[in-house]
C-alpha cells in the first residue's frame, strides 16, 4: 500500500540577512518547499511508499524540486512540468519585530488540473493525504482537490488533512478558507492542526472551545501540535495530551509537516477504524519524535535527510 500527498510544490525564498525587509536583503537562501511536498519527502525519508501531486514549472527550480524529490524515494509520476508557467516562490524575511515580510510568486502549483489528477490509479494506495495551503486559493488546482477527495471518499480511502493556514496568503479571504477545512474536517479520517487553525476554523477564542468544537465536527481523529506543551489528541468524543520530546530547536520549518509524515507512515496498510488509545498514543509519540528531530536541523528538506524510522525505537 502507499500515500499519495497532493498541493503546492515550490520555491521557498529565505532573506538570510537578518532584519531586513526583502527590498533591501541581498542574500537568500533557495529552498524546496510546500506542506504536502515536505510530507511527501518525511515519509519517503522514514522509508514509506508515496507518491506526490503536484504542479512545477518546465524551469530549473521545478527540475530542482522533482530530483530532490526522487533523492527521498518519492514518485514523481504525478508531478507535471508545466511549460506556460513558471515554478512558485515564496519570497520570506523575518524582521526584527518577529513579523514577516513575504512576497508569494504564485506560478505553476495553482495550474494542476483535474484531468492530470484523474490519472493517478488510486488502487494500490491506502492514504490520500490533502495539505491545503494553496488549494483553498483560486485556480484550477482548487478543483482537482476537490476531485480527488471525492475519488478517495468513494474508493474508502483514508483521507488525511491537514489545513496549513497561511494569513499571508489569505487576507481577506479567511471565510473561504474556514468554509473550505470544515468541508475536509468533516470528510477527514486524520486531521493535524496548530492550535491557532483549530481557533479560527471553529471561531472560537479558547483551546478548549476549539476543541470541544472539533470533537462535533470531526468524524475521525484529530491531533493539535502545541509546540513544547505536546500533542493534544481527540478520539472518540474525548481529548488526550501525549507531551513532547525535549529539544533545542534550531529551526521549526517542516516540523508538523514531519509529523503528519510520521503519522501517515505509521497508518499505511492499517484499518485505521480498528485502533485504539493505546495504539494512537504509540502513533502520537513517535510523531513528536519526528518533529522534534526536524527542528535540530536548518530547513525541512536538510532536516529529512537525518530522519529514519529508527527514531521511533
Amino acid at each position: 500500500m502507499s500515500v499519495i500527498c497532493i498541493g503546492e510544490a515550490l520555491i521557498d525564498m529565505i532573506c538570510t540577512d537578518k532584519g531586513s525587509s526583502l527590498s533591501d536583503g541581498q542574500h537568500f537562501l533557495k529552498k524546496p518547499g510546500g506542506a504536502p511536498t515536505n510530507v511527501a519527502a518525511a515519509i519517503g525519508a522514514l522509508g514509506g511508499e508515496v507518491s506526490l501531486s503536484a504542479k512545477v514549472g518546465n524551469d530549473p527550480f521545478g527540475r530542482q524540486m522533482i530530483s530532490v524529490m526522487q533523492d527521498f524515494n518519492v514518485n514523481t509520476q504525478h508531478v507535471h512540468l508545466d511549460k506556460n508557467s513558471f515554478t512558485t516562490f515564496a519570497f520570506v524575511s523575518l524582521m526584527l519585530d518577529g513579523e514577516r515580510d513575504f512576497v508569494f510568486n504564485r506560478g505553476a502549483d495553482a495550474e494542476l488540473t483535474e484531468a492530470e489528477v484523474a490519472t493517478i490509479d488510486l488502487a494500490g494506495v491506502n492514504i490520500v493525504h490533502f495539505g491545503s495551503a494553496t488549494a483553498f486559493l483560486a485556480g484550477p488546482l482548487n478543483a482537482a482537490y476537490y476531485s480527488l477527495k471525492d475519488r478517495a471518499k468513494k474508493e474508502g480511502k483514508i483521507i488525511s488533512f491537514d489545513p496549513n493556514y497561511r494569513h499571508l496568503l489569505f487576507g481577506d479571504k479567511i471565510p473561504s478558507f474556514i468554509k473550505q477545512s470544515l468541508i475536509f474536517l468533516k470528510e477527514a479520517d486524520f486531521t493535524k492542526l496548530s492550535d491557532e487553525e483549530a481557533m479560527l476554523i471553529t471561531e472560537t477564542e479558547t483551546l478548549e472551545d476549539a476543541t470541544d468544537s472539533l470533537l462535533e465536527i470531526c468524524p475521525g481523529v484529530f491531533a493539535i501540535t502545541l509546540g513544547k506543551e505536546g500533542t493534544l489528541l481527540g478520539l472518540a468524543g474525548k481529548t488526550y495530551t501525549i507531551p513532547s520530546i525535549p529539544v533545542k530547536p534550531v529551526d521549526t520549518t517542516g516540523a508538523g509537516d514531519a509529523f503528519v509524515g510520521a503519522v501517515l507512515y505509521q497508518l499505511d496498510g492499517i484499518t485505521i477504524q480498528e485502533l485504539d488509545f493505546s495504539a494512537w498514543k504509540k502513533i502520537v509519540e513517535n510523531a513528536n519524535k519526528a518533529g522534534a528531530r526536524t527542528c535540530e536541523y536548518v530547513g525541512a528538506m536538510e532536516a529529512f535527510k537525518n530522519l529514519n524510522n529508527s527514531i521511533f525505537n
